[in-house]
């Protein structure tokens, strides 16, 4: 009779499977690559929003800068309105080159073709500069995400 009611007091008993207890359970090395793998998720998600949130305020500033710059205005108006932008790529693209030209203007001896193809270079280049360095920024973190996105797989099965 004894026997009866410890087998079934052992038997009422059932292993706690829940996702914390399993944890607990767990060995150094399956907790640590768990963390890991929580720690990039919710450092993935991060990116993943801000990237979101940073489109969303391209497109708007972006919608902004093309009526601004097809409003007839000259050069040197959207340059004074647009300096003041400075989320916007596309206006610091602009007023790089705008300064450049600026910068030609004072020089008096601009009058030859070999200058204007100077100019031409100058400005093209300092938009590049521009460009190239407003891509990073936007760009930023985009290598964590890929990286975390190939490898997570192989981990989890590690």
């Amino acid at each position: 009779m004894e026997d009866l009611k410890i087998e079934n007091n052992l038997a009422l008993e059932s292993p706690d499977f829940s996702m914390f207890a399993l944890f607990m359970q767990a060995d150094f090395v399956v907790k640590s690559v768990i963390l890991i793998l929580i720690l990039a998720s919710l450092y993935s998600w991060a990116v993943i929003v801000s990237k979101i949130m940073r489109i969303r305020q391209l497109k708007k500033l972006d919608q902004e800068f093309e009526d601004i710059f097809w409003s007839g205005n000259s050069f040197e108006d959207l340059f004074e309105t647009l300096n003041f932008v400075t989320l916007d790529p596309k206006s610091k693209i602009f007023c790089a080159a705008i300064e450049e030209w600026k910068k030609s203007k004072t020089v008096k001896n601009n009058v030859g073709g070999a200058n204007i193809n100077s100019l031409k270079d100058r400005m093209q280049r300092s938009m590049m500069v521009i460009y190239n360095k407003e891509s990073e920024i936007i760009e930023k973190n985009l290598t964590f995400l890929a990286t975390a996105g190939s490898t997570a797989p192989f981990i989890g099965l590690f």
